[in-house]
């Protein structure tokens, strides 16, 4: 018998490799079906008004001046043409590809395909 210490055996070393990949797997399963969408959502908040409820606070709290406020407007409305853009541009690449995939399809691939979109969406939802 061979005497060596417990942490180099191999069936020791791999089964702490196998826990510690089992676990980060987990782990990134879990951010990636529950918390992840939570925290990437864009809400509506730019385009329902919120940028005139954040430019209220603005003033108020920063106490601007007319000259400040007119500026602080001017950045807000750039930053909300320029999110809008983006975001119309996202939609259009994403239909684009979708686009492109259900080319390469047969039918009865492309009808599970767009129930796996479908579930895709649901999950961004939550």
């Amino acid at each position: 018998m061979i005497d060596r210490a417990p942490w180099k055996n191999p069936k020791v070393i791999y089964t702490l490799l196998f826990v510690f990949l089992s676990g980060a797997a987990a782990g990134a399963l879990t951010m990636r079906l529950s918390l992840a969408p939570e925290r990437h959502k864009s809400g509506p908040y730019w385009k329902e008004g919120g940028d005139k409820i954040l430019m209220e606070r603005f003033r108020k709290e920063l106490n601007l001046t007319p000259d400040q406020e007119k500026e602080m407007q001017t950045v807000l409305d750039d930053f909300v043409m320029y999110y809008q853009t983006l975001q119309a541009q996202m939609d259009d690449v994403r239909a684009t590809g979708k686009q492109r995939i259900e080319k390469i399809l047969r039918e009865d691939q492309k009808q599970k395909f767009e129930k796996m979109i479908g579930e895709v969406q649901k999950q961004s939802l939550r």
